[in-house]
């Protein structure tokens, strides 16, 4: 028997923010790294369940998003 409260032991992802969320509340987003999958959820409802990439797809996604024309205000 063992006493080790670590063996089996589900490690929480670290959260972060998106450095393009807003301050104001309005589209927040955070990301979270795992070994074989990149999770995002809405910082507003942490709860609400969250989108899990591979990294591969993760890696596209953000390489699309940085070579996209900026959103313009309408």
């Amino acid at each position: 028997m063992s006493n080790d409260r670590s063996e089996g032991a589900v490690l929480e992802p670290t959260w972060f923010k998106s450095s393009y969320s807003g301050g104001d509340g309005g589209e927040c987003v955070e990301v979270a790294v795992a070994p074989g999958a990149v999770r995002v959820r809405d910082s507003k409802d942490r709860e609400g369940g969250t989108l899990a990439f591979s990294p591969e797809a993760w890696t596209a996604f953000v390489a699309f998003a940085a070579s996209a024309a900026p959103l313009t205000e309408r």
